[in-house]
């Protein structure tokens, strides 16, 4: 829970007024007490999740470097980073989805689909400029992002069924069109393929395009209006309509700028990884959901920021490679990954209720 969801929540909570009207009461004034106390406790809260993410990520490398101190090597910290950068990038879009209560399953198809697409383009046409088979790749994700955007802000299809079922209808579109066949880095510019190696200032160059999205995205969250109003909407969308937020038009603006970051997403996997073919990002979709709620992002939407959800990916990221380090069979693996994401759920909901709980407190003495 961060502070622009609390904003939301006390502008989105007086029904039947105007759009402009709303916007102005998403930032109470200071000298409101317990909208004030409320939202710095909420603020703290959500410094705290991020923090203890933070925190288990350098017990997590103190420990793993303490037993292999080449866990803590230059090469190790550059697979890691390339390695969550992408996961980071789709954490970041998906994060847009479901503070609104929404949830895209379709991701990783839409990472296959776009970078088998690219890839082909690379390989057939060697004259077509990279950049413009970069944009082409992210128009073809915000097309996939406007389909599913459409399905559930507008005809009103449950997320979970909607992004399911065109999880295996882009799938089959990206088999349909492949045929069976594979793209090697062999067959791709070396240009094209320099940008899943190329370092600035000794930092991965996949690794700075996911963080500049990432600070871009987050500020935009947190500062413009457009932003407030997704967590308006995830915190009660019955509210939202009510206070003149343009709820489908938003619902499927997050929808179109997740398919654009997973199109974006498919460039880097095709450029960092050389050989693509139908199968690529398979079962992505599930870490990208677990880092977004390892993050503190509720997947019940209306509180979390795309900043958390970097860090879910990072932490995920860096337990894989900590626990192969460790030589700590794959089936394991798989397990301590999903017991973290149910401690993840299961400490999202006792802060709501906590943090809930306190802003009745707060409000009941206030009114007293």
């Amino acid at each position: 829970m961060s502070g622009p969801e609390t904003e939301v929540l006390h502008g989105a909570g007086d029904a039947g007024k105007t759009g402009e009207r709303a916007a102005q009461r998403q930032t109470p004034a200071p000298a409101a007490g317990a909208s004030g106390g409320g939202r710095r406790l909420v603020e703290r809260v959500a410094r705290v999740r991020e923090l203890g993410i933070v925190v288990a990520l350098a017990a997590l490398f103190g420990v793993t470097g303490a037993v292999n101190p080449g866990f803590l090597g230059f090469d190790s910290l550059r697979d890691i980073l390339l390695n969550s950068a992408i996961i980071a990038m789709l954490a970041v879009g998906q994060t847009l989805v479901v503070v609104t209560r929404n949830v895209d399953l379709s991701v990783s198809s839409v990472v296959g689909l776009t970078a088998f697409g690219g890839a082909v383009i690379l390989a057939d046409h060697p004259g077509v400029p990279i950049p413009v088979v970069i944009a082409g790749c992210v128009l073809l994700g915000a097309l996939c992002g406007a389909i599913n955007g459409v399905l559930v802000g507008v005809a009103k299809v449950p997320a979970l069924v909607a992004t399911l079922g065109t999880l295996y209808a882009f799938r089959g579109i990206d088999f349909a069109v492949a045929g069976g066949r594979q793209v090697n880095a062999a067959d791709m510019p070396e240009a094209f393929l320099s940008l899943g190696s190329r370092s600035v200032l000794g930092l991965p160059l996949l690794a700075l395009v996911a963080l500049v999205v990432l600070l871009a995205v987050g500020w935009m969250m947190r500062n413009l209006p457009w932003g407030r109003e997704l967590y308006a909407i995830g915190s009660n969308p019955d509210a939202a309509v009510l206070a003149g937020i343009q709820v489908r038009r938003r619902v499927v603006t997050a929808f179109v700028v997740n398919g654009a970051l997973a199109g974006l997403a498919g460039v880097m996997w095709a450029a960092r990884f050389g050989t693509v073919d139908a199968t690529v990002a398979t079962g992505k979709e599930l870490d990208v959901i677990a880092a977004v709620v390892v993050g503190g992002v509720a997947i019940f939407g209306g509180s979390g920021t795309v900043y958390g959800a970097a860090l879910g990916a990072l932490l995920l990221s860096s337990i894989t490679s900590a626990l192969a380090v460790l030589r700590v069979d794959a089936l394991a693996q798989t397990a301590i990954n999903g017991a973290l994401l149910i401690a993840a759920i299961v400490l999202d909901r006792v802060l709501a209720l906590r943090v809930a709980a306190a802003l009745r407190r707060r409000r009941f003495r206030d009114a007293r």
